[in-house]
């Protein structure tokens, strides 16, 4: 099994040249958890509530607020980083 470092190496040499290195890993990572959410997203068109069908099934919901949470906590690291830059 390869690493993200691997995998995403394009992504990431972009992303730390525009951004610096922690920023840039920080908008991969971003990136990455808006592909897994697009994919549990459509996963749960398929696998719906058997109380409300309107809904996804309860442990699909978790894996979306988990999803969710994770991006806010990245996405307030970066404007904290970005918010100490302006400072300097």
């Amino acid at each position: 099994m390869s690493s993200v470092f691997d995998e995403q190496r394009a992504a990431l040499e972009q992303h730390e040249f525009m951004l610096g290195l922690e920023r840039g890993r920080l908008a991969v990572t971003l990136d990455l958890l808006t592909d897994a959410f697009i994919l549990a997203g459509q996963h749960g068109v398929y696998c719906t509530s058997s109380r409300n069908p309107n809904v996804p099934a309860l442990d699909l919901q978790a894996v979306l607020q988990n999803l969710t949470g994770a991006k806010e906590l990245i996405q307030s690291v970066m404007q904290e980083l970005e918010r100490k830059k302006t400072a300097q």
